[in-house]
């Protein structure tokens, strides 16, 4: 998103040596949240998500969206009951392997019983039947997320919760899965969603767009944008390109938003040079007139933008920049956990000062240099980058001096070792989860260096530093 020790569930199972044969462990119901700091309810236990098939229907009429979520799973504990996140709507029905299942709501946690238990490492599928108005996510702290009615449709999005607000999931970074996400629509509008167009069919007066999504997705990257959009769609150097301009957008802005878009080709080619090859077989972004989200967001293969991302071309194509690195650090290298979000969105913000670098208009240094330069009183410096608490991880100060830190270890380890540390923890870390301590872990293994001191004064301590560490030759 552009604005202003992993935690694993882990069962242990005790054998005693006088026993000769150890009893399975007792099925009991599921953890109803995946122990996040931040957000304890976010996800839940005892499973592991592999793959969603969401099939929606949405009616601009009447904002009422129908929907089946069928999701494949294997058990990681033995489950008497399971929770799934999901707020708001009506559900019909639920189904567990094709049985009908018991179900009871509490705030934003389904809870299913299967009619039998669940064994351990055995796989299963939840089919939910469900209606009724997607919401609209409102916190004064972290911004509105959710399902945002449009003149013509609907854009669904938002970090950290999004995906509960139009389809039940495991809601949380930490269980990733492959999407099938089909969206029909009223024929005449376009319904634009993650990965690859796979099909699209139109009957009686109704039009259904089948999109696929193979990589591992977080359930908050997931999005259903329906309306009226200008498409472009191309294929270049493997990957399917898809951008959608709403017609409605102001004329230079919507020049403004093509000419970036053009640019994403360059964009990724310039950014796998840096950081590796491109996680996934799709990009592109989207833009509605209306925006009133207030953010672009890295929805996973089709960032979302609002016009005022496009007022300049310069900045257009930085917020286009950021978007698209977060392809590699917060989509395809995701969180483990929400405090450390500097690792989504410093690596993003570092990027627009390499690729600014790139074009001439200002190096990495002189972007540092001049953030350094704010006053020590700012309230800039007065969080911790890699523990902001849960209302700040949005906060300017996790950018910029995200990014901050990135070039202090550039300045103490030299070009070379930086910026094989930088491609290396993308490339060894795709698809999966990662940590603060993890990447510390990984800078001084790459670098030979023992890096404590460095990573305690930019991203532990909530004061400015007093000094900056020197340039290495390298």
């Amino acid at each position: 998103m552009r604005r202003a020790a992993v935690l694993t569930s882990v069962l242990l199972s005790v054998t005693l040596a006088a026993t000769p044969v150890s009893a399975a462990p007792a099925a009991h119901p599921g953890a109803a949240g995946l122990g996040d700091p931040y957000f304890p309810l976010d996800g839940n236990g005892g499973y592991d998500a592999k793959h969603y098939d969401l099939d929606v229907r949405y009616a601009p009429e009447t904002d009422v969206l129908t929907g089946v979520t069928t999701i494949r799973a294997r058990a990681t504990e033995s489950l008497t009951s399971f929770n799934l996140d999901f707020d708001g709507m009506t559900i019909r029905a639920v189904t567990v392997d094709g049985h009908p299942a018991r179900w009871s709501r509490a705030g934003q946690e389904l809870t299913v019983t299967p009619r039998r238990s669940l064994r351990r490492n055995t796989a299963f599928i939840t089919k939910v039947t469900y209606d009724g108005i997607p919401k609209k996510i409102v916190d004064p702290d972290l911004g509105d997320g959710g399902a945002f009615t449009t003149d013509d449709g609907v854009v669904i999005l938002g970090e950290p919760d999004v995906a509960a607000a139009w389809f039940p999931s495991n809601d949380h970074p930490l269980d990733k899965a492959s999407y099938t996400i089909k969206v029909t629509a009223p024929k005449g509008l376009e319904a634009i969603s993650n990965g690859t167009l796979a099909g699209r069919s139109t009957r009686s007066g109704w039009t259904t767009w089948i999109w696929e999504q193979p990589e591992p997705m977080a359930s908050y990257l997931a999005t259903a944008s329906i309306g009226e959009f200008g498409l472009t769609t191309y294929r270049k150097n493997g990957i399917f390109f898809l951008d959608a301009i709403d017609p409605k957008l102001d004329p230079e802005l919507a020049a403004n938003a093509r000419a970036s878009f053009a640019r994403e080709p360059e964009f990724l080619r310039f950014m796998a040079g840096v950081f590796g090859p491109y996680p996934f077989k799709a990009a592109g972004g989207l833009v509605d007139s209306q925006g009133e989200w207030g953010y672009a967001l890295e929805t996973q293969g089709r960032p979302i933008y609002t016009p005022g991302d496009f007022g300049d071309r310069e900045g257009g194509d930085s917020v286009v920049v950021h978007e698209l690195a977060h392809q590699w650090y917060g989509d395809s290298v995701a969180l483990a956990r929400w405090s450390d979000i500097w690792l989504n969105e410093g690596f993003a913000s570092y990027a627009e000062w390499l690729w600014s670098e790139h074009e001439g208009l200002g190096t990495a240094q002189e972007n540092f240099d001049q953030s350094y330069s704010r006053a020590a009183t700012s309230s800039f410096w007065k969080i911790k980058v890699a523990d902001p608490g849960a209302p700040n991880i949005f906060s300017g100060a996790v950018y910029d001096r995200g990014a901050m830190t990135l070039h202090a270890l550039r300045l103490a380890v030299g070009d070379a070792k930086f910026f094989r540390i930088l491609r290396t923890w993308a490339q060894q870390n795709r698809g999966g989860n990662v940590t603060t301590a993890m990447f510390i872990a990984h800078a001084e293994k790459i670098s030979g260096r023992q890096l404590d001191g460095l990573f305690t004064t930019w991203l532990y301590t909530a004061a400015k530093p007093s000094q900056v560490p020197s340039r290495q030759v390298t």
